[in-house]
């Protein structure tokens, strides 16, 4: 009989914590955008595109629906500490089009992906750094 009570006493402490982890979803944007995926057509006669670097992460938001949409989400929160920024954004309510996380690369986000959220998730805290490039943002993702 001890061992069987033992089993069950571990199952009752380790399951909860299991069901925790499984309800945090794991979000990063990836830092960079390489130049060799970036091309540019229609370009006007006469010239020769070059692109020398990759895009840096510059920014990143939950979003309302698929990007084309243009469904940007306005902060809940903001905290200013020792050199980051963090952001904080309730994803409460009805989101028929799905909650999408959207990062933005390029001194002003001139190319964005996105990938979209599980459907559970409520809140979504950003946690913003300055990068070593110019322009760049090292930005930690909560997603719960």
């Amino acid at each position: 009989m001890q061992p069987k009570r033992l089993l069950t006493g571990a199952a009752c402490c380790i399951f909860p914590v299991l069901a925790q982890a499984a309800m945090t979803a794991s979000y990063a944007c990836p830092e960079s955008v390489p130049a060799a995926s970036i091309s540019l057509t229609g370009v006007p006669a006469g010239w020769t595109p070059y692109i020398g670097s990759p895009l840096y992460l510059s920014a990143a938001a939950p979003i309302d629906g698929a990007p084309e949409r243009r469904g940007q989400l306005v902060p809940s929160g903001e905290r200013k500490k020792k050199g980051q920024t963090t952001l904080s954004y309730r994803l409460d309510g009805r989101y028929p089009d799905g909650k999408w996380l959207q990062c933005s690369y390029g001194v002003h986000g001139e190319v964005t992906l996105s990938r979209r959220m599980d459907d559970s998730v409520s809140v979504c805290e950003f946690t913003y750094r300055k990068g070593s490039k110019a322009g760049q943002s090292e930005i930690d993702i909560d997603c719960r």
